[in-house]
């Protein structure tokens, strides 16, 4: 019954713990781990590292017991690891061992199990992040960018000029990371290794008592052996590991155990856990101290050089010895000036050196012409120079402090885990033997951590014992405290209230939710909005355009003085003409800077996607949050969307001679097998009825032919009985005859906003179930903002007419499609992008994929599937509708505060250039000297730092309406 089945998918099983939060997955993947046939562990772990991902598209697949035959086929294939299949569009992959199994043979296995199948190219991709060092500007990405696609075996290759990275999709067949950072530094620019996609789970051992370099070979040997690790990295010198493994067959204290066990003599062998700097934290550091450094040796050269030029000769007679001729008409204050800012030129301001270059070789220009002339007299610009390279390292000091900022709230985030927790052993009847504090690193799945009151949860997991309140705001952004009762699950990185629980560990390592929110907002930082391409055209020409109007500047004021177009009054005391005119031209060269322009998007979608996680409300990049602030129209899935999501049986009816214990019997058995939110209503019902009578309520009978019938329900065959268990549709289809009495029951559950499943049994109806799911409380209030926004909700749902009409009635949405099926989704999407509306879908169930890939902007609940979070554009941690507004009014704030930031960045450019070219002094006097110029070009980069920090303030709009 997929218009009920399908729908939702907000009830969510035990079994789910043991998948990630944001694990990435295909359309409605059914997972199965498979050990291949006949190895021992020892040999299964010999060839973890050359496990191969073959992917194939699989005809004729209806069902989850369709996957289940294919799974059951391959079991028995040597070398396949793990299955995957969707069951929505046929896709699966599967893993396996190259040395024990082929493509070939994996296809033949499935063909035989009767299913037609197509294998899909087959491509190793490896994915890396590196620190690009030396970058300036926009321009100096796109280079690194385009020595980057330009090196063999690089696939994609995407440079985030704010974060200073790169993320690399190569083919590690054709190149390694080593032959890409060679290929960077060969462009100019440095490059350090950050991650790689193999820092999956990974632990840093040191260790100690080792008396050769045979024994750590010895160990490296020993841990590349043993089941569960896929790769080991030692540094002899300093006797240092960093193990690869996989937590769900190992973790780190198991490996330290390993090592410590092959020890020759007791305690001879030591390992502990050593954790390397942070190289993010340790690079901004570095950069800040470096300009801090820099401007203030600059300021030792450059000051001395002001005083020279400017200050000092203004005071008679303490400024004559400076104008006191060496050699013709070479001054001391002349030689002085050169000496001291020379320096400053080559060795402090070399990164910066395109319009102070002019300057100091004219200067030197004029020292020459002074040694070797009687007559000449000329001005020198060391002043200019030196005061110039100053102003601009400032800026950059300051701007780098204000980038660091940008980047605060996931700084936060990954500072919420704590740094110890407390361990504890149970006996085999679950009694507490010891507790033993432990670094929240050594941490190994199914471990069970204590948590007092007022301690962080140090892992994610499920409560076992005890029952507690938890805030979960630095999470999800929800201020008051979530009961946590055992079953419960908890986030790493929240804090436990007022109760001690015991939490049974799930996720650990990189599979943490707290881990996987940071990894995501990283790479959204990193990914470029579409906004950007504006600063990066007006970058790739900007340079040799300056240098140009620059150019002509000089050459017009020159000309205009030799031929007598201006008075002689306009040249300052000491300068020429030749001399006026090249200030003109060195202020225009400096102040017009692509800097501010490159940072202009970059800084404000770091600013807002940090911001966003700490709100919790997860934006998968720059485009994301482009396309949200043009939403007109927001879809909604009904069931795990607009309600609760857990369904409840609330009145069930026999219209046969059935017992109501026979019924519910027949009825469990064949929606046993589904996994829909509805399904599993109707099971626990009962459950609760069998106990209620006093018989075992866990017996469920056995069904078989199981099929599900897309957009109508299931049918199986229960003992000697057919069971069909659905909607009117299956029961049309089924030729099922619906009476006046079960067309009444269906009418009047419906007005009240029920779904009804109905049962027949052997061609007759045998009773039906009235399923009700509670509205969530936030809904309408959400729905009524969001028109008071200008966006258009509507509601789609694959259930019936008459309950999505009482369902949109109660929220207040005005437009709804019902019984649509998933394709059917996506496709009034489409309709609705056809009629040229920018459309999101808000959805969180297998079932809303295709719809969330469709839309322009994919919301999932974060409750929902791996599937929906995987295929949305943006996940709302939380679960509340409230999240929808604060997605779409985040993206509006960013998008008016990066447009704020070009016009911050342009108007610094189109003003300043035409003063700098002197465009005023003929009327005004008004004249922006070089290192004014400078003074300026640094104050438009750090204005649009701190424009973007301004999103730092961001609150959500209900909960400022509300008070």
């Amino acid at each position: 019954m997929s218009s009920i089945r399908e729908n939702g998918g907000g009830a969510r099983g035990d079994d789910d713990l043991k998948a990630p939060l944001l694990q990435p997955a295909s359309g409605g993947a059914v997972a199965i781990t498979v050990p291949a046939a006949g190895q021992n562990s020892k040999a299964a772990t010999a060839v973890d590292k050359k496990v191969r991902t073959a992917k194939f598209k699989i005809g004729d697949i209806k069902c989850t017991s369709c996957t289940g035959s294919i799974e059951s086929v391959l079991k028995e294939l040597d070398g396949v690891q793990t299955v995957a299949i969707s069951v929505l569009d046929g896709h699966a992959a599967v893993t396996y061992v190259p040395e024990l199994t082929t493509v070939e043979k994996i296809k033949e296995t499935i063909e035989d199990a009767g299913f037609p199948v197509e294998h899909l190219s087959e491509q190793d991709i490896a994915v890396c992040r590196l620190k690009i060092k030396g970058m300036m500007c926009t321009s100096c990405a796109e280079s690194v960018e385009r020595a980057l696609l330009m090196i063999d075996g690089v696939k994609k290759a995407v440079v985030g000029l704010a974060l200073e990275e790169a993320k690399v999709h190569f083919d590690p067949n054709v190149i390694d990371i080593a032959g890409i950072i060679e290929s960077i530094e060969d462009s100019g620019f440095g490059a350090v290794l950050v991650s790689s996609g193999a820092d999956v789970n990974k632990v840093h051992l040191k260790l100690e008592g080792f008396e050769s370099l045979e024994d750590c070979k010895q160990i490296q040997s020993l841990l590349e052996s043993a089941q569960g690790v896929n790769h080991v990295e030692m540094d002899l010198d300093e006797h240092k590991l960093t193990i690869n493994y996989d937590s769900a067959i190992t973790g780190p204290r198991s490996l330290i155990q390993l090592i410590e066990e092959a020890s020759p003599s007791p305690n001879m062998y030591h390992a502990t856990l050593y954790v390397p700097p942070r190289q993010r934290e340790n690079d901004q550091l570095h950069e800040t101290q470096m300009y801090r450094n820099q401007f203030l040796w600059s300021c030792i050269f450059s000051v001395p050089v002001f005083l020279f030029s400017m200050a000092l000769p203004m005071f008679h007679p303490y400024g004559n010895w400076l104008s006191y001729k060496l050699y013709h008409n070479l001054t001391v204050g002349m030689l002085l000036r050169w000496i001291l800012c020379t320096p400053v030129q080559f060795i402090v301001g070399r990164r910066v050196a395109l319009g102070t270059n002019t300057a100091y070789f004219y200067s030197v220009y004029v020292i020459i012409k002074a040694t070797t002339a009687e007559n000449f007299e000329g001005q020198d610009f060391f002043e200019t120079s030196a005061m110039l390279i100053s102003f601009i390292l400032l800026g950059k000091y300051l701007e780098v402090v204000a980038k660091g900022k940008t980047s605060d709230a996931l700084a936060k985030l990954t500072e919420l885990a704590p740094e110890t927790a407390c361990l504890l052993t149970l006996d085999t009847d679950g009694s507490v033997i010891s507790e033993e504090e432990i670094s929240t690193q050594l941490i190994q799945r199914n471990d069970i951590i204590k948590i007092v009151p007022g301690a962080k949860v140090a892992v994610d997991g499920v409560v076992v014992d005890g029952q507690s309140h938890v805030n979960e705001s630095m999470i999800t952004g929800e201020a008051r405290p979530v009961a946590k009762r055992p079953g419960d699950k908890v986030i790493g990185g929240t804090v436990n209230e007022n109760g001690c629980i015991h939490v049974k560990a799930t996720h650990v390592g990189s599979e943490a939710a707290l881990s996987q929110i940071v990894q995501l907002v990283e790479a959204a930082q990193l990914a470029r909005a579409p906004v950007q391409q504006l600063a990066d055209r007006i970058s790739r020409y900007f340079v040799p355009t300056v240098v140009v109007v620059a150019f002509i500047t000089w050459l017009v004021w020159f000309i205009a003085g030799e031929v007598g177009l201006y008075p002689r009054n306009w040249i300052p005391k000491a300068m020429d003409k030749f001399e006026l005119a090249l200030q003109f031209g060195i202020s225009v060269l400096v102040i017009a800077c692509p800097c501010a322009l490159g940072l202009a998007t970059p800084t404000a979608v770091m600013v807002a996607t940090g911001k966003g996680a700490s709100q919790g409300v997860l934006i998968k990049g720059g485009d994301a949050l482009e396309k949200a602030h043009k939403v007109k129209t927001v879809v909604f899935d009904k069931t795990g969307t607009l309600t609760v999501g857990k369904p409840q049986v609330v009145s069930a009816v026999l219209f046969s001679n059935f017992s109501m214990e026979e019924f519910c019997d027949l009825a469990t058995a064949a929606e046993a097998n589904s996994e829909h939110p509805i399904a599993k209503a109707v099971v626990d019902h009962a459950k609760r009825f069998r106990h209620k009578i006093g018989s075992n309520p866990d017996h469920i009978p056995e069904v078989k032919d199981f099929e599900v019938h897309t957009g109508a329900g299931v049918t199986g065959k229960v003992g000697e009985r057919m069971v069909l268990v659905g909607n009117r549709r299956l029961m049309r289809t089924s030729e099922i005859t619906l009476g006046p009495e079960v067309e009444k029951y269906i009418f009047e559950n419906e007005e009240l906003a029920r779904t009804c499943v109905l049962v027949a049994i052997d061609g007759k109806m045998a009773g039906a179930f009235a399923v009700t799911d509670p509205v969530k409380p936030e809904a309408q209030r959400v729905i009524s903002f969001l028109r008071s926004m200008g966006i258009t909700s509507i509601m789609v749902t694959g259930d019936n007419r008459a309950t999505a009409a009482a369902i949109a009635r109660d929220v207040g949405i005005d437009y709804f499609f019902a019984e649509t099926t998933p394709v059917g989704k996506a496709d009034k999407i489409k309709d609705l992008q056809g009629k040229g509306e920018i459309v999101a879908m808000v959805g969180d169930g297998i079932n809303d994929s295709p719809a969330l890939v469709a839309a322009d902007v994919g919301m999932a609940i974060g409750a929902g599937t791996n599937v929906a979070i995987e295929a949305a554009d943006i996940v709302l941690i939380k679960s509340n509708l409230e999240d929808v507004v604060t997605a779409i009014d985040l993206s509006r704030k960013t998008i008016a505060r990066i447009r704020m930031n070009y016009v911050w960045a342009l108007g610094y450019n189109v003003l300043g250039m035409p003063i700098a070219a002197g465009i005023l002094y003929p009327f005004t006097g008004i004249r922006l000297p070089p290192w004014l110029a400078g003074a300026c070009m640094a104050a438009s980069s750090l204005s649009v730092v701190c424009s973007s920090l301004l999103l730092q303030s961001y609150k959500k709009p209900l909960h400022v309406r509300e008070g």
